[in-house]
């Protein structure tokens, strides 16, 4: 949708560059998840040497010689800075971020140890995986991925990423919650596709909907009542052609997936107003496509 989008605001009709822009960014999602979930490892690396070098001092006092280190050995933490999976992943990527801007970090540990989270956490020393994923959980919820100029960084680096960061922080707290007690090998790094089909698909999505807009469009004017056509918001009529194309060109996807898909993403990139109207009119064209036989999907279940 982004990409189609940036096409209309160019005024571009280059399809192939657009197209190379489309596989780069989604590429990028795979860098800004390893970004994001490696800034737990270097928060926990970074506590850790400023603890050891604390008691190290000449004048160390008994509370830094015996520091409280539940923080830094928190099971969660550690399954990730031993997780052989993220560990190349981070590698092969060149995933430096936070060794050439360390200043990031130590922001967000500041952040972490004036919170009411961090204050409750470290009230003992006794480290239980469940309260670990608990409060691992809790901390990338509320103070790593709530950072506003962590946030500002990543816009800054990849204008590309301020779309994806909500999905790439979901599927970090979906991992987070779902790793078990000592089982290093129940967290792997995703895949951006699942498969070549789904790489291609992307593709197919992208180049039929850009080749076809006149008459997809064709399929909703005229059917909005009691909506100006020309006032549609642009982003809502990418969206109906979008949906549309599946709809007619794509067999394998059942409807009401595309509906529902759809709808999501009206709610978090249109006006408040566009789920209702997208939805009427999805609705209203399945039905019709239906009537004239040409709603063709293939498999069981897929209506």
């Amino acid at each position: 949708m982004q990409s189609i989008y940036a096409m209309h605001q160019s005024g571009s009709d280059n399809l192939e560059k657009q197209e190379k822009f489309l596989l780069y960014s989604i590429d990028n999602i795979l860098d800004l998840y390893l970004l994001m979930l490696s800034s737990l490892i270097e928060i926990a690396k970074k506590e850790s040497h400023f603890l050891d070098k604390s008691s190290q001092k000449h004048l160390a006092t008994a509370e830094e010689k015996n520091a409280n280190k539940k923080f830094v050995n928190n099971a969660i933490f550690r399954m990730l800075s031993e997780n052989q999976s993220l560990l190349k992943a981070i590698e092969d990527r060149k995933i430096t971020n936070w060794t050439l801007n360390d200043d990031y970090i130590l922001l967000l540990l500041a952040d972490i140890k004036k919170s009411d989270l961090y204050a409750n956490y470290m009230k003992n020393r006794v480290n239980t995986f469940e309260e670990d994923q608990e409060f691992a959980v809790s901390l990338f919820m509320e103070v790593i991925a709530a950072n506003e100029k962590l946030y500002d960084y990543l816009e800054d680096y990849k204008l590309t990423w301020v779309d994806d960061i909500p999905v790439v922080n979901t599927q970090i707290i979906k991992q987070l919650r779902a790793l078990k007690p000592n089982a290093i090998d129940s967290f792997s790094v995703p895949k951006i596709y699942k498969d070549s089909e789904d790489a291609q698909f992307a593709i197919d999505l992208f180049r039929k909907t850009i080749l076809n807009e006149t008459e997809l469009a064709k399929e909703y004017i005229n059917k909005t009542p009691n909506w100006d056509t020309e006032r549609i918001a642009e982003i809502d009529t990418i969206i109906l052609k979008m949906a549309i194309c599946e709809f007619l060109k794509f067999p394998s996807i059942p409807a009401k997936v595309t509906i529902n898909e759809y709808l999501e993403i009206a709610k978090e990139y249109s006006t408040p107003k566009s789920s209702i109207f997208i939805n009427g009119i999805l609705d209203n064209l399945v039905k019709e496509f239906q009537s004239t036989n040409r709603l063709t999907k293939t498999g069981r279940g897929l209506m």
